[in-house]
């Protein structure tokens, strides 16, 4: 194991999967950037929860991933301030469900813009801190419905299949400077959203599993803690299903 504290930024890092992967990667000894859009009080939670778990140490990072102009002025930022970035987890992303046929063309935009541009754009000024560096760890959080498709969710699916498809020819580009690019596919994930569902509707949903159960936003931080350390060194361009079993490669 390295002596440098490793650097880490989670984009989208306030609440749900990000937040867990924020407090994960802080238990492993990292400084760890919490990203954040619009929602300060969250992000400060999460800064709380890293100080009292011990091991490493956060800060706040609030800008919009979707803005190349923010991206490149924030991770400057970070960089001159913290000196390096060494994981970057792309797990931004934001839903405007609705069927094709009356999904408006902003509703598309939008969440592609986010959940894939906004991976591109972080992972773009990111890796040139890591090539000089010659280690690195980008990791893409994908989801189910990207492997799968879904019924009203054609934005957000054709994004997340998308970040598969992104990961894999980053992984080819970036493996002889000594960085991974691997994949996080989360299936049905305890959240906020999941938890406003009916019993009937969970219930529904746990048939789908082979495990019986949702899985946690920890599941996810775990897959992503792997993925970060150096136990994972020869493992680039995959996708980690993390599902209970209800889709299986």
């Amino acid at each position: 194991m390295t002596s440098i504290q490793r650097v880490a930024l989670v984009t989208g890092g306030s609440r749900g999967i990000g937040r867990a992967i924020c407090v994960r990667l802080a238990r492993m000894g990292m400084k760890v950037g919490i990203n954040y859009v619009s929602n300060p009080t969250a992000a400060e939670e999460t800064l709380r929860l890293i100080e009292e778990a011990g091991g490493g140490q956060g800060f706040l990072a609030p800008f919009n991933v979707a803005d190349a102009s923010a991206v490149q002025e924030h991770i400057k930022t970070i960089l001159d301030v913290h000196g390096r970035i060494d994981i970057l987890v792309n797990n931004a992303g934001i839903t405007r469900d609705g069927l094709v046929a009356r999904m408006k063309e902003d509703d598309w935009d939008s969440v592609l813009d986010t959940n894939l541009k906004g991976a591109f754009l972080c992972s773009k000024v990111v890796m040139r801190a890591m090539m000089k560096q010659k280690w690195g760890r980008i990791i893409n959080i994908a989801s189910v419905v990207g492997c799968t498709g879904n019924s009203g969710q054609v934005n957000y699916s054709a994004a997340k299949a998308g970040l598969i498809g992104l990961s894999k020819s980053l992984a080819r580009e970036l493996a002889s400077r000594g960085i991974t690019v691997n994949c996080i596919a989360p299936g049905y994930i305890v959240t906020d959203m999941t938890d406003s569902l009916g019993a009937d509707v969970q219930l529904a949903l746990k048939e789908q599993i082979p495990l019986g159960v949702l899985g946690t936003p920890e599941d996810v931080a775990a897959a992503a803690a792997f993925l970060a350390s150096d136990d994972s060194a020869y493992i680039t361009g995959q996708t980690l299903h993390v599902n209970g079993g209800m889709y299986m490669v």
